[in-house]
């Protein structure tokens, strides 16, 4: 029986590209839901999103049932749990976007502003950048070197160093992903990053953590 993966749609995420990419990808049956059933009943999960911490945590909040369905699959069934861009950053504890915005905790650290350290460094962090893999105990054969489309202004800071999967580096490091168990979010588009974005997600398609 085909596996079923839940593309999350709380109104704040490219599904359609990363539906698109998915299939490309391998995946054979992708559901975009809001539905707290098919996201408790699905195999993988995916959160996009785009845009504001803020607006984001509000756009899955609003949505009766579904942080507590992705929640039991994730923490309690074991699903493996991709979350790309915002839906990386809403792993974290808070965001600090236009004040402080409650995430979902999954992996402690907070969201922050990119702080340029160089007027040369422009400001959000756009276009193709190195991924370096680190040294890590969660996911890190999911993760591997080479270049991805990033488009961000504000960046995770996890609370631990094991928790970060791979670094980039735009006038200074930058998490590019993090893992925990069998949670991965990645602050990169992989549905813009060509080759290297669908590589990572027929990896994760193939995950059992």
């Amino acid at each position: 029986m085909a596996e079923v993966v839940a593309l999350v749609d709380y109104g704040a995420g490219n599904l359609h590209s990363v539906r698109n990419a998915l299939i490309a990808a391998g995946a054979e049956t992708v559901k975009l839901t809001a539905d707290p059933d098919v996201v408790r009943a699905a195999d993988r999960i995916i959160l996009p999103g785009v845009g504001a911490f803020g607006a984001c945590a509000a756009g899955l909040r609003a949505i009766p049932g579904l942080i507590e369905a992705m929640r039991e699959r994730v923490h309690v069934g074991g699903a493996p749990f991709l979350g790309i861009c915002v839906g990386m950053q809403l792993l974290a504890d808070r965001g600090l976007e236009h004040g402080v915005t409650a995430g979902l905790g999954w992996i402690a650290g907070e969201v922050r502003a990119i702080e340029a350290t160089d007027p040369a460094i422009k400001i959000p962090h756009m276009g193709w950048n190195d991924v370096v893999p680190t040294p890590h105990e969660d996911g890190a054969e999911l993760i591997e070197p080479g270049e991805a489309y990033f488009l961000h202004s504000y960046h995770f800071q996890p609370a631990e160093g094991r928790h970060i999967a791979a670094m980039t580096d735009h006038g200074g490091g930058l998490v590019a992903a993090v893992a925990r168990d069998n949670i991965l979010g990645v602050q990169f588009h992989p549905e813009k990053s060509q080759s290297y974005g669908l590589e990572l997600l027929s990896r994760f398609l193939e995950w059992k953590p």
